[in-house]
Parts: structure tokens; sequence; C-alpha cells
């Protein structure tokens, strides 16, 4: 069956590759820096591996990313206006990047060329790895036939579900950032407290602080039963993944450790996928990001 859109995401969703490849997703991909003047396609000309590594190697280093260009989009839309396939593209949350903005003045210039080209740009108000799932929703519903108009309407209602609970290594690259003032301020300079984040509806929350990774990782999973908890749906009305950062083998531990608890709970879930989370959020992060993210199905189970 030929596909009835497109999918396009920028490199936020943090998807591998090769799941982007298999699923027929276009990815337009973020820049990351380390010296403000070469700047590197995030897994085209830098992989992840490679950046986390120079983020470890290379303390007191803090690399940058930027956004993709009006061109990058607009070379990423070219085919299928061609074609006349609509597309459908979905953006990091506007509340940490431009790159909406990017994507829509290339779909006046294309528009300008081809009048009858179709392509709605969604603000996911959600990044990395839930904008990750959040794609692959998207992808559920061109695959299962659903319409156009009817795919773009239901990715638009399960958004405002999506969540991401999340703690960092320390607190050294949020304050860099100088995005996260109300978490600075609730862990203040004390000794080894580290941040428990919620993401929701394109805004950061703080949601707690302790002391070192194994209870900030704990209260980020007790952040999850409690949103389950609270659900009037069962949990396999959700698509839950983890992300994390440099060490892959904390990161299979934590996903280990939350399969367990969830099915000692009752819950009825065989699988949780887990994702590396990228550049465009790692440089905010430093190298060790690790928690949630979740979000209802947009098919109904």
């Amino acid at each position: 069956m030929s596909e009835a859109f497109h999918i396009i995401s920028d490199g936020s969703c943090d998807l591998p590759p090769e799941l982007a490849q298999k699923k027929n997703i276009t990815v337009v991909p973020f820049y990351v820096s380390f010296d403000d003047q070469h700047y590197f396609k995030e897994n085209v000309e830098i992989d992840i591996r490679d950046f986390y590594q120079q983020m470890v190697d290379k303390k007191g280093v803090y690399p940058k990313s930027s956004m993709p260009s009006i061109q990058d989009y607009e070379e990423a839309f070219l085919p299928f206006a061609k074609e006349g396939l609509p597309v459908v593209c979905i953006c990091i949350t506007t509340k940490f990047s431009g790159s909406m903005q990017s994507a829509l003045n290339a779909r006046t210039f294309v528009q300008e060329k081809y009048p009858d080209a179709r392509i709605t740009v969604i603000d996911a108000t959600v990044n990395t790895v839930l904008q990750g799932q959040y794609v692959l929703e998207a992808v559920s519903l061109r695959d299962h036939g659903v319409s156009y108009e009817d795919t773009i309407a239901r990715l638009e209602k399960i958004k405002t579900t999506g969540r991401i609970f999340f703690t960092v290594g320390n607190m050294e690259y949020l304050k860099h950032g100088g995005r996260i003032g109300k978490v600075a301020a609730l862990a203040g300079s004390v000794l080894d407290i580290r941040p428990v984040i919620t993401l929701k509806q394109g805004e950061i929350f703080p949601s707690g602080a302790d002391r070192g990774r194994k209870r900030t990782s704990r209260k980020a999973l007790n952040l999850l039963l409690e949103y389950l908890q609270e659900s009037s749906l069962g949990i396999e009305s959700y698509s839950i993944a983890v992300g994390y950062g440099y060490d892959m083998e904390e990161g299979t531990a934590f996903r280990n450790q939350a399969l367990s608890v969830l099915q000692d709970k009752g819950y009825h879930i065989k699988e949780i996928p887990i994702y590396q989370i990228g550049a465009t959020i790692g440089v905010h992060t430093g190298p060790y990001p690790l928690g949630f993210g979740i979000i209802e199905k947009a098919l109904p189970v």
C-alpha cells in the first residue's frame, strides 16, 4: 500500500536513524557545536555517542545546538510537494526552539512554487524521546490507513497527554543553559542535590530533588506511577519509553527496574523501549539525563 501522506520530524525526536528509515520518516537534523564555529549535523556529521564522549572528555566545555534552517526544511518538503504527497511535519516545542518557525517559513516558500502542496506543521509541545513516541503514533495512524485530516486531528488531541519525568547527573548544565530557573532555585547549591523534572505542554516544572542518582531516578519512576494511577485509561492505552544519555548500561538497568516495578504493581506491560537522548536536549542536561516519556496512543487498543 502506498502511503497517503509522509511524516517529517526535526532531529529532536531522537529516533534511531535505522528506525526512522524503517518507518519511512524523514528527519531534519539539528546542529551541534563545541566551539561556536564548527556546527555538525546530528546523526549525519556527528553521531550521538561521539557527542556524549566529547562532553565527558571535555568537562567545562558547554556545547550548543542550533535549529534546522529554512533551507533544510525546504529540501525536506520539496520532493513531496513535487509528488503531490501531503506532509505532516512534527517539530520540537516552540518554547525550546525556533525549529517550527523554520518549517513554517519553508512551507511558505515551497507553496509559492507548488500552491497545491499540503504541509501541516505541528508543535509537538514536547521534545526528545517523547517527541519520538509522538512521531511513531503518527506513523501508526498513517500505516493503519487513517486519513490525513483525521491524523492531524488525533495528533492534536493526544499531545496534551505527553509527559517527561526525568533527572540529570548534576545541576551544572541546567544552570549554564539558564532555562531552568525554577529547578535551580529548588535544588540550590546543596552538595549532591539533583532535581527531578516534569515536562508537559512545552513547559518544564520542578518535581522534587534528592541526594544521589538512585533516589532521583526512583522519584522519576514514582511520577510515572502517579500519572498512571490518576489516569482513567489503562497502561495499555499509553506509549511509554525510557531515555538515557551517555550511559546505556545505566539506562538499561533503569528500564529493567521500571518494568519489574510496574509488573509487581499489577500493570500488564511486557516491554519498554529504550532510546538515547540526542544532542538537542543533551546540551542542556549534560551527559547523564535519565527518565521516562509517556503519551496516549493514537489508536484505540
